[in-house]
């Protein structure tokens, strides 16, 4: 059974930085893509930056976070980070950890606009004040 968790939401001002963590456990494939969406209140679960570890482990991310958002694995200790700097009132969401099992590479870019991800955590709230 795929768990995911994530941790490290809270509420900070425009223009600070929080850090989102995902651990997850269950699973032995490495052919994994992994990432982050989010929903804001009212709108749509939106891709927002998910990882692919071919090697160098390839990334993807929404236009509105490029720049300003990181996402990194650590996948000995199977743990998925999103780095988030710069942020602004409209980053205020519930924050969710995604996976899907042996994808390509190009799956999983696909993925941050179909969001058909298998596996899913139970969200972490980021609040954004201006």
């Amino acid at each position: 059974q795929v768990q995911l968790v994530e941790s490290g939401g809270g509420s900070v001002q425009a223009g600070g930085s929080l850090r989102l963590s995902c651990a997850a456990s269950g699973y032995t494939s490495r052919s994994n893509c992994m990432g982050w969406f989010r929903q804001a209140p009212g709108k749509e679960r939106e891709g927002v930056a998910l990882a692919y570890p071919d090697g160098g482990s390839s990334t993807y991310y929404a236009e509105s976070v490029k720049g300003r958002f990181t996402i990194s694995q650590d996948n000995a200790n199977n743990m998925v980070y999103l780095q988030m700097n710069s942020l602004k009132p409209e980053d205020t969401a519930m924050y969710y950890c995604a996976a899907v099992l042996g994808v390509s590479a190009s799956g999983c870019l696909v993925r941050l606009s179909n969001r058909n991800m298998d596996y899913w955590g139970k969200g972490t709230l980021v609040t954004i004040s201006s």
